[in-house]
């Protein structure tokens, strides 16, 4: 029997599933998966004892409840309906094995002696097994310095001698199995071979040992191995014909997609197994901005893509019009089933056994299940099976953010996605696009509190970057895998086929860089649980409000055309708005957190930017904020990475004329860095001659530092720094740099007859270290301070505030004002925090 309402209401004449087969949802196994993952997550970070007495209690209470409903059951008494005792009792008993478990695995964090030995900082000698591949770490700066980047891998210490110092005259080997994290230098000649290495390798190592980079226990590593540099690998055992298959099979990829474009070289292996080893650090930033990260690892829609290639959408399976190869190809249901079993397998192995590897073939499952039957309900506790499985195998997921997310997203796209589909399609939304768009946007209302939580931000973007990227995954993915599967018999067939499948990888590339470049892409929020809780109540309410206003179409417009204006933030319109930059700005600094990008204006939407900071993203957008879309000079006062590393930020999307440096080439790293970015921007670059003289529209200004040879040579970098005497209409500047106490003297001996200025852009962050001569002789009336918020190097100093304030000077900062504007001149002087009211 029909039900031709639910048939009709599907678009489709024998509905989206056989409406007969849906039923009430199963959420039976919902308390057991969530009482085993709460136990987990909890256990993993506590001793063996408690998680042994811990499941001993639910064990026992589990045991008295079903004691008690059985003494009841056999005197007949009439068991109230409610809460479920044997519902009550299966979490107990789940929870307690899941603890169990937790318990086994936290011990071999504390078994043998390398935790010890960790916590000495021990040289020993190891025998390891290798369990994952390299990855490189991304670049950060820290202070003045670029932190060099490494390469991480997870494995197993199999043996262990400490080294003869470290244990006396006994150095016995001890035999273990103790996770641990490698941490081998990403640079000489031993990168490659460290690179190369697969799961299952077994290694010899003499390094030190280190305790876990975060302490307060629930690490899922015993210790860390530092190899020195330049250590190669001493490979002791070769690795499983398995993981040699599955690793011949990615470096196959990689050799057929390297004639693309780079960033569908980038993208393309890791959309399909997950190698995301040629993925820049810029475009991966991009990937978080537009929260298109799922893209990046392995997930459940690659598995889904090629299921649904096998089998056909969900719904069909039963049905004599079901789609897809399997049909076609004559295979029955069951042996069809059986098929998708074996992908399933397979793309666990091409694709590693890690965590994010088995969440994916777990959402595959679900996935399968669903083709194979029809009944979507029912998927709940298929999920919940999953979650529980999982856990039980792999107690650390408890307390993995990528497996909240991935739950959360499945669970979503299994409970709010229908419904909110159907609701769109009933006011008249085409039944794809409602739901690809109710997807996206269950997605986004579920995971979005976790990613606030833990990035302690908002992307305004997702959903749409989201839908964007939506029509070119299967695609991308589809002919990816046929590339995988051709590159290791027909490399030519498989480099065709990746030539296919770079177009909309370079698609998705293209739709996160655009959308992370918009104004509005990030906004800034609470972090940690207050953050996110917050979030979701945001999000509650909005979905509250959503209901109601799609009743009326114009308020909808309305809602539509301010998130526009929100994301685009056209620098008029937002000037209107929050009075930043103000009219007629001269000067502005930058909140970059610590470190210097100043911005000298130089014309409508025209500026001279001096420093970029050490954050692309932030200098861009404070470059956006003041509508700046050409810079006909970028001048750098030294090499220093607070001062350089945002340079990216700065050739983004603009007309740059020409870079000038300093003459001093140090630190080397960073020197080198930036003459590749303007290289890779084909903008000139320079070094600036002391003394020079130059004028940019209304701007003026004379080079006072680093002197002309034969002068004595700067000390290092900071004395190194361009210092700039600027003006700017009757408006003076000087921007010191990070010039130390003897350059900024010497920089008095050399020029006796340096005039007071109007704003002194204070050297080196407000720093104690300042000439008191200096300060005295430039007499400023505003001093600008460029810092970032709760530094670990205590800027800007007390002593320097207190004696700019005793000389007569405003003082701001940019760690408590935010950016700072300048305007006027003369009386007319005035500074414009964009955290608070002109001063």
């Amino acid at each position: 029997m029909t039900r031709p309402a639910v048939h009709a209401a599907s678009g489709h004449r024998l509905g989206v599933s056989d409406p007969c087969q849906e039923g009430p949802a199963d959420l039976r196994l919902v308390p057991p998966a969530l009482a085993a993952w709460v136990a987990a997550a909890v256990a993993v970070g506590t001793s063996g004892r408690w998680a042994a007495g811990f499941a001993v209690v639910c064990v026992g209470v589990a045991a008295a409840l079903l004691l008690v409903r059985a003494l009841r059951e056999g005197r007949g008494t009439e068991v109230r309906r409610g809460l479920s005792v044997t519902a009550v009792a299966a979490a107990l008993l789940c929870a307690a094995a899941s603890a169990t478990s937790a318990g086994l695995h936290a011990a071999d964090l504390h078994r043998g002696p390398v935790p010890d030995l960790a916590r000495q900082y021990a040289q020993v000698t190891a025998e390891l097994t290798v369990t994952s591949d390299a990855r490189a770490t991304r670049p950060a700066v820290r202070g003045d310095h670029t932190l060099p980047r490494s390469l991480v891998l997870n494995a197993d210490i199999t043996r262990v001698t400490p080294a003869a110092r470290e244990s006396g005259p006994d150095r016995a080997s001890t035999q273990v199995r103790t996770p641990v994290l490698v941490i081998a230098p990403a640079r000489g000649p031993a990168v490659s071979r460290w690179q190369r290495l697969l799961p299952s390798t077994g290694l010899r190592l003499t390094a030190r040992l280190a305790p876990p980079m975060h302490g307060g226990g629930g690490e899922r590593v015993a210790a860390v191995v530092r190899v020195p540099d330049g250590e190669p690998p001493e490979i002791v055992r070769a690795p499983t014909a398995v993981q040699r298959t599955a690793g011949g099979l990615r470096a196959a990829l990689r050799q057929a997609t390297d004639g693309l474009a780079p960033d569908a070289r980038a993208l393309l292996p890791g959309l399909v197994v997950g190698d995301t080893s040629r993925v820049p650090p810029e475009l991966q930033e991009a990937f978080e901005a537009t929260d298109l990260t799922h893209l990046l690892a392995v997930s459940g829609s690659n598995l889904t893509i090629i299921l649904i290639l096998l089998i056909g959408p969900p719904g069909t399976a039963l049905r004599a019009e079901r789609g897809g190869l399997a049909p076609r190809l004559g295979i029955p249901l069951r042996a069809t089933a059986l098929l998708g079993g074996a992908l399933t397998l397979a793309f666990v192995v091409v694709c590693r056994p890690e965590p994010s590897v088995l969440r994916a073939a777990a959402c595959g499952l679900i996935t399968l299940l669903a083709i194979g039957t029809g009944r979507r309900r029912q998927l709940i506790s298929a999920l919940a099976a999953a979650v529980l499985l999982l856990v039980l195998y792999d107690p650390w997921l408890a307390r993995s953010y990528g497996f909240l997310l991935s739950v959360l997203a499945t669970g979503a796209l299994l409970t709010i996605g229908p419904r909110w589909s159907a609701a769109l399609r009933r006011r008249g939304v085409p039944p794809r696009l409602a739901e690809v768009l109710a997807a996206a946007a269950a997605a986004q209302a579920v995971c979005a509190p976790v990613v606030a939580m833990m990035a302690a931000r908002v992307s305004l973007v997702a959903i749409p970057c989201n839908l964007l990227a939506e029509f070119a995954v299967a695609p991308a993915t589809v002919l990816g895998f046929a590339a995988l599967a051709a590159a290791p018999v027909a490399m030519p067939v498989a480099e065709l086929l990746a030539r296919c499948a770079g177009w909309p990888a370079g698609w998705i590339a293209s739709v996160a860089r655009t959308g992370s470049a918009l104004p509005g892409a990030e906004v800034d929020w609470p972090g940690g649980w207050r953050g996110g809780l917050l979030l979701a109540g945001v999000t509650a309410v909005a979905v509250f409000a959503a209901r109601r206003l799609l009743r009326h179409p114009w308020l909808s417009a309305a809602c539509a055309l301010l998130m526009v204006v929100a994301i685009l933030r056209p620098a008029p319109l937002t000037r209107i708005v929050t009075g930043w930059p103000p009219p007629g700005w001269k000067f502005a600094m930058c909140d970059i957190g610590q470190g210097d990008a100043s911005v000298l204006a130089a014309g409508d939407g025209t500026a001279v930017v001096v420093d970029a900071g050490p954050d692309p993203q932030r200098v861009d957008r404070c470059l956006r904020a003041l509508g700046v879309t050409r810079v006909p000079l970028v001048l750098l006062t030294h090499f220093h990475a607070d001062h350089v590393a945002g340079l990216p930020g700065v050739l983004r999307g603009r007309a740059v004329g020409e870079i000038r440096t300093t003459t001093l080439q140090e630190p080397l790293e960073q020197s080198v860095f930036v003459r590749r970015a303007a290289a890779a921007a084909r903008v000139p670059l320079l070094e600036t001659a002391p003394g020079e003289h130059r004028r940019i529209g209304p701007l003026s200004w004379r080079a006072l530092w680093p002197p002309p040879p034969p002068s004595t040579a700067p000390e290092g970098p900071n004395d190194a720094s361009v210092t700039l005497l600027v003006r700017s209409g009757a408006l003076t500047l000087l921007l010191l740099g990070d010039l130390e106490p003897p350059a900024q003297q010497a920089l008095l001996r050399a020029h006796p007859i340096l005039p007071p200025v109007d704003v002194l852009k204070v050297a080196h962050h407000g720093s104690a270290y300042q000439d008191p001569a200096l300060l005295a002789r430039a007499r400023p009336r505003l001093a600008l301070v460029s810092c970032g918020r709760d530094n670990p190097y205590g800027h800007p100093s007390p002593r320097t505030l207190t004696a700019l304030r005793t000389g007569g000077a405003t003082v701001l900062r940019t760690d408590t004002d935010g950016a700072i504007a300048v305007t006027g001149s003369g009386p007319g002087l005035r500074a414009v925090p964009a955290g608070r009211d002109a001063v």
